[in-house]
């Protein structure tokens, strides 16, 4: 039986980021997009863990009115962060307007702009205040590409990537993150539905697949299989043609 160990995954990880900056930006702040949720909130605490609250930097990129914007300042302030907010809207709709008046724009291009912008923008304000961004998908979410490549797929550490769902929550409990930041209902702040809504089945669900290799139902299964095939180039390199010149080597 799979047992998770959360007080050596937690101390690991923390002395894994303090490492990391030690080698990569002594000096340097973490720079992490903070939504309010679970992902978010845990790798800004432990972030804190490792480097203290004065060397971590909170960005908040509501799209418009986010109703759930108050979980983003709470944990900052719980926290004891210095934070800003960026309002991306703006930047969406200038960028959506130059298209649409050219092409005929997906749903897939409007799903995937947010969070790309919101990319941009944390690399923006990271070499603004010297910092490093900070990486918040989980294990779970990346199996089944519930993420955006070249949006928040991306940054330069991340602490979570090879943990799941019920992973991460553990780790939040471990290091004392208040349970309204653990448990908050994933939305996906596009159709309001929350991210199991999306899925069409629970984390719980998936993070049993991932780690024991069981499932009950063989619909679900199939369609996570689908799912994580169909993704896996978003957890790759990107593909290098590779040319290797052939150079004569002189007897001079």
């Amino acid at each position: 039986m799979y047992i998770f160990d959360a007080k050596k995954v937690s101390s690991d990880c923390i002395e894994w980021i303090r490492d990391w900056f030690s080698k990569n930006g002594p000096d340097c702040k973490a720079v992490v997009g903070i939504s309010g949720g679970k992902d978010s909130s845990v790798v800004a605490a432990l972030c804190v863990k490792a480097l203290g609250r004065e060397r971590v930097y909170g960005v908040l990129m509501p799209q418009g009115v986010q109703a759930d914007i108050d979980y983003s300042v709470d944990l900052c302030e719980t926290l004891g962060i210095e934070y800003i907010t960026v309002n991306v809207k703006n930047a969406i709709d200038a960028v959506m307007t130059e298209i649409e008046d050219k092409i005929d724009v997906t749903n897939q291009t409007r799903f995937n702009l947010p969070p790309r912008i919101r990319m941009s923008v944390l690399y923006a304000v990271s070499q603004s205040v010297n910092g490093r961004v900070a990486n918040t998908c989980n294990l779970s979410e990346d199996w089944v590409g519930y993420s955006t490549r070249y949006g928040d797929s991306v940054g330069d550490f991340s602490p979570l990537s090879l943990l799941t769902v019920q992973e991460v929550k553990a780790v939040g409990r471990e290091i004392g993150l208040p349970e309204r930041f653990i448990e908050k209902t994933p939305i996906d702040g596009l159709c309001g539905k929350s991210d199991e809504d999306n899925l069409g089945f629970t984390y719980a669900v998936l993070d049993r697949y991932i780690r024991e290799g069981v499932i009950d139902n063989p619909e679900t299964k199939k369609k996570i299989d689908g799912m994580h095939e169909r993704n896996l180039f978003k957890l790759q390199l990107m593909p290098v043609f590779q040319y290797h010149p052939d150079v004569e080597v002189s007897d001079a």
